[in-house]
């Protein structure tokens, strides 16, 4: 995302639209909508003209999807690059079709690099060509190439507009470079010293350029360690990186190590956020999450995980069926099993949670794999067995049965190990075979709990003659 304005408005302009958490008052959107409706334009301008471009964007996401396109007529002015920089993925989308290419090349060559391809990344390649036909050499050139990377790519990810100076130039030489050139970036915190080849060999922070003599070599006081990135790195990387070293921004570079742009801090807050919220829903088969996204595609999504869910319990029901003359014999056995089984899924759901996340964020390496699954093996028995006592005592308590209450204690300690194992293990197993363990664990970590605390309590049932 492009970075925007600081809020200027005053409070009590925002107090009429805003609430105390900053998301727009119901009451301030429904007069919006109603001065659309009744065809009055200028009042819908007059009440949205104070808002700053992020609240402009929440105000069309708030609105229903049919009503977006004759608020975007009635308050067109307003909708501009920065606007659409701050939109949600899908509610752009909608917006975009209803401009002509001309209005979209207009849009896309007033955003940074980056927010530009986020608009025409998505779009068929016969719309794509047409708006980067309407586009400026410049920027066309600059778009193509991004889009020429892979997607969630440093590259797709980067800007191009930075500021490079030689090594051999002084502090005085780089401030009247700044200040004599109008067509550079007024976005940037630092500046990037180059050897002839275009290599990044230092950086300097714009306090220390403005701290320091002018007769002073910028090779005197530039940082010689920066942390470089890859134009092909993928984006979770990036973002690792800057949270790991406390980057501001961080210069990219391509194959021959000539620099090609930049990344900046507030592009990879985006990114940590759309990360981490991914690897959350892909846990759970719900697709993007996103309450814009069209039902059929959302419906088609979260089907088809629902189908596999299907299969595995169909699986787990099979186990089942070994067992129905014992079942048959001692009804309470139907009873209790389900509790083994739905524990174990919520130890195993618990240990999946910490391994994916400890996987995407570089926390679990080679080094320290055999220790964290000893360690979540330590934890499984530990809850399995208080789990275990618990449910035992619990189950003494009622039904007065100790060979009940025996069973079902072991086998709640079985599942939890079970549970463990799988949730560690599985995810690692994936992540080795270069299969995003965020998309595939939740599948077989479910079947191994229920087919385990079934196969464990039924079975250990059977042995101990609970059915005879």
């Amino acid at each position: 995302m492009s970075e925007t304005e600081p809020d200027t408005l005053a409070p009590e302009v925002r107090e009429d639209e805003l609430d105390e958490d900053d998301l727009l008052k119901p009451e301030f959107v429904r007069a919006v909508l109603d001065a659309v409706e009744e065809e009055r334009p200028e009042e819908a301008r007059a009440l949205v003209e104070p808002l700053h471009p992020a609240d402009v964007a929440d105000l069309f996401e708030i609105v229903p999807a049919d009503r977006r396109r004759d608020l975007a007529k009635a308050i067109h002015d307003l909708v501009d690059a920065d606007v659409f920089a701050e939109l949600n993925d899908y509610v752009r989308e909608e917006l975009i079709d209803a401009l002509d290419a001309r209005e979209v090349a207009d849009i896309a060559s007033e955003l940074d690099t980056d927010d530009a391809v986020a608009i025409l990344e998505d779009m068929d390649v016969e719309d794509q060509r047409e708006v980067l036909r309407a586009m400026e050499p410049d920027d066309r050139a600059a778009i193509e190439e991004a889009l020429s990377y892979p997607e969630e790519s440093a590259g797709r990810l980067m800007q191009r507009d930075l500021v490079a100076v030689p090594e051999h130039w002084t502090v005085g030489d780089v401030l009247d470079y700044l200040r004599g050139h109008d067509e550079l970036t007024t976005d940037f915190w630092e500046i990037f010293v180059v050897d002839p080849a275009h290599k990044p060999v230092g950086t300097c922070a714009l306090s220390w350029i403005l701290r320091t003599p002018r007769r002073i070599p910028v090779g005197d006081v530039m940082a010689r360690e920066q942390t470089l990135i890859p134009v092909d790195m993928d984006q979770e990387e990036v973002a690792l990186r800057f949270q790991k070293y406390a980057l501001i921004s961080a210069a990219v570079v391509d194959g021959n190590g000539r620099l090609v742009g930049m990344i900046t801090v507030d592009d990879v807050v985006h990114i940590i956020q759309e990360e981490a919220g991914e690897d959350t829903l892909l846990l759970s088969g719900a697709g993007d999450g996103d309450i814009n996204e069209p039902i059929a595609l959302t419906v088609r999504t979260r089907l088809t995980w629902l189908v596999v869910n299907l299969g595995t319990a169909m699986l787990a029901s099979s186990v089942v069926g070994l067992f129905q003359g014992e079942i048959a014999k001692f009804a309470l056995l139907a009873v209790l099993m389900p509790i083994v089984s739905g524990m174990g899924g919520n130890a195993g759901t618990q240990t999946l949670a910490v391994v994916v996340r400890a996987i995407a964020t570089n926390q679990l390496t080679d080094t320290n794999t055999w220790r964290m699954v000893r360690r979540e093996i330590t934890i499984a028995m530990a809850n399995g067995a208080s789990l275990g006592v618990l449910i035992g005592l619990g189950t003494l308590l009622v039904f007065h049965n100790p060979g009940l209450s025996v069973v079902i204690c072991l086998a709640m300690i079985i599942n939890n190990l079970i549970a463990g194992l799988g949730g560690v293990l599985v995810p690692i197993t994936l992540d080795r075979l270069r299969v995003d363990p965020a998309v595939s664990s939740a599948v077989f970590v479910t079947t191994l709990t229920d087919t385990g605390g079934f196969l464990s309590f039924l079975g250990l049932a059977t042995l101990w003659g609970l059915g005879g």
